[in-house]
């Protein structure tokens, strides 16, 4: 029983709780990559601890082991599980259930709703979900345009469904190997692949009904045109040549030749930004800098004889806006994208796609910097690019599995190859569950095996593997390393248990998961994951309670990923895809938030305490 408040740790422990407020501000920076947060915190960890070296009793901790996240067999099983999950997409082994899918949403719409949602958070407990969201998406446009209901009504379901099930083994998520891994480097007894299966279940049942009969529902009623123009706004530029009628006129002139109001947000002139004010005179050359969406965008460009342009390409007699050929189409960059993190130049992608982006869309941020051209953007997995190309080009974009064509069709990839990465992801399964192998040993193997029958190519399979989750990750395990050498993270747990010093072991647990909870919506679920391990084993043993119970409320309050769409990366893409607000986040996702919460509370209680 902790009766006084627990006295001021030492200097170094007080340093690495700075360090963890410092991880967990720059975890939810937007303008800092996680990448480069991550470097930044490794970099600091381990000078400071290298000009002031930390003992405990006679033993010196050495500032190299915050490195050793990078050979960390929790670090290697995620890449191995994301390279797996590319290769049965890519082999088109999940083929046969879309089409499935698609026949059952034909013939009964409201049973197949649930059978979605199962399907998905089924699968979600072996792949990562962001294979299953991206072979989904088009699949649930299509069905909403073919019977004329709302999209809208099942997208978010859907995605919420695969974090849902995503929850119930030890590699359904990222999130959950970590906890595992970590629970095991501080002596808990290694929680095996189905160990939590059933209070995962109990509660994702609770779940699936609230998905299927409620959240549609909540959800706005929202017909999205998923041809030639979408409500999404987006971020493009008009250049004006010479024969445009905005050469010579004010904005306010130039604004009232265009048929609908359109945002402008700034003019670059030469290597000057003016702010558009209605007595800005235009000459040519102008660059201007608009906002919105993309019928009104070229409605705009048309009324004004201006010139969309991407970078350096513009569309001109090459490549006409409106030529028989040539389409227009919305696609979103996934994870394993050969964009995500990386910009439209460095990529060659019109040269390699024969496409030319002219607009960039990124939920809730402003996607640009005064200073950048649209080829310079650094792209993230959710971003949306609005593209021209011919219609094969097109076609052919829709056969990739690093792009999502946001439109009516459904073109999902086949190959001969599908059987054997089928074959590969249950052999990984099965000798892991059976304990004849670590997971990080048999998924590493299962990639291997994808590599050595072409079931993957090498270069996929490195782009299938998110730089930004290996270093947050690594990032991580170094914080959560700190705390605990120096003995920061038992304080925390004095000070947690001083606040509920005459709560029971069951209050506590549930406290412990709202925090966790709380943190995995604000910041990164990996980073709110291993910070919490230490403290919930620190908390049960003060309370003699089994630890087992209280690291399964950090696992699952780590993965309540509802209440906002930055908390997860399929949340984005679901976002783009169903043009869908943070609030109607907030409006389906925190009420789902507070019934699993509810549910963990009572199932862990239940069967642990």
């Amino acid at each position: 029983m902790i009766t006084n408040f627990p006295a001021t740790p030492n200097p170094h422990a007080i340093f690495a709780l700075v360090m963890m407020a410092f991880t967990l501000y720059l975890f939810t920076r937007p303008g800092f990559r996680l990448e480069i947060s991550s470097m930044i915190i490794l970099s600091i960890l381990a000078l400071a601890f290298s000009v002031f070296p930390y003992s405990a009793g006679d033993q010196e901790f050495e500032a190299v082991e915050f490195f050793s996240g990078f050979g960390h067999e929790a670090l290697v099983a995620v890449c191995a599980l994301m390279v797996i999950g590319q290769g049965l997409v890519q082999t088109g082994a999940l083929e046969p259930l879309g089409r499935i899918l698609t026949r059952a949403w034909r013939v009964a719409p409201f049973i197949s709703a649930l059978m979605t949602l199962l399907v998905s958070a089924i699968l979600s407990a072996f792949i990562n979900n962001t294979p299953i969201v991206v072979l989904l998406l088009p699949i649930l446009l299509s069905i909403g345009l073919r019977t004329g209901g709302s999209t809208s009504k099942f997208l978010m379901p859907m995605g919420f469904a695969t974090i849902v099930g995503g929850m119930t083994t030890a590699i359904g998520t990222s999130t959950n190997l970590l906890v595992v891994s970590v629970a095991n480097d501080l002596g808990l007894e290694r929680i095996e692949m189905f160990d939590f299966f059933v209070p995962a279940a109990l509660a994702g049942i609770i779940a699936i009904l609230y998905l299927w009969l409620i959240a549609p529902l909540i959800l706005p009623k929202t017909n999205i045109p998923l041809t030639d123009s979408s409500p999404r706004l987006f971020d493009a530029r008009f250049k004006l040549n010479a024969g445009s009628v905005a050469i010579g006129i004010t904005i306010a002139e130039a604004k009232a030749l265009i048929p609908n109001d359109i945002s402008l947000h700034r003019i670059k002139r030469g290597e000057t930004f003016l702010y558009p004010l209605p007595d800005v005179v235009l000459v040519e050359g102008d660059r201007i800098r608009v906002k919105d969406t993309a019928r009104k965008i070229r409605d705009a460009a048309e009324a004004l004889k201006a010139t969309l342009y991407s970078g350096d390409i513009e569309v001109d007699e090459e490549h006409p806006l409106l030529a028989p050929n040539q389409t227009v189409a919305e696609i979103a960059v996934v994870q394993g994208s050969e964009l995500a993190g990386e910009n439209l130049r460095d990529t060659r992608f019109l040269e390699h796609h024969q496409l030319i982006v002219l607009a960039l869309h990124r939920a809730g941020r402003d996607i640009w910097k005064d200073h950048e051209e649209i080829m310079d953007v650094s792209l993230d997995p959710g971003d949306v690019l609005m593209v021209q190309g011919d219609t094969d080009s097109i076609r052919r974009m829709k056969l990739s599995t690093e792009f999502l064509v946001l439109d009516a069709s459904q073109s999902i990839p086949s190959t001969g190859k599908a059987p054997i990465a089928l074959l590969i992801l249950f052999g990984v399964i099965s000798a892991s569950a059976s304990g004849l192998v670590p997971i990080a040993v048999s998924s590493l193997v299962g990639a291997m095996l994808l590599l050595l029958t072409r079931s993957l190519k090498l270069g996929a399979a490195i782009r299938a593997i998110s730089a930004s989750i290996v270093f947050v990750v690594v990032a991580s395990l170094a914080v959560g390393k700190s705390l605990e050498v120096t003995g920061a993270s038992l304080y925390m747990t004095d000070v947690f248990l001083y606040f509920f010093q005459d709560a029971s072991p069951a209050v506590v647990l549930s406290a412990l998961m709202l925090l966790i909870g709380i943190m995995t919506n604000i910041v990164s679920n990996n980073a709110a994951a291993i910070i919490g391990t230490p403290i919930g084993i620190g908390l049960a043993q003060q309370l003699g309670a089994p630890p087992e119970a209280f690291v399964l409320a950090v696992l699952f309050g780590a993965n309540l990923s509802f209440a906002t769409p930055m908390s997860y990366q399929t949340n984005l893409l679901v976002m783009n895809a169903g043009n869908y607000q943070f609030k109607d986040f907030m409006k389906v996702g925190i009420p789902l938030f507070i019934i699993m919460w509810l549910s963990f509370s009572v199932i862990l209680s239940r069967m642990y305490l």
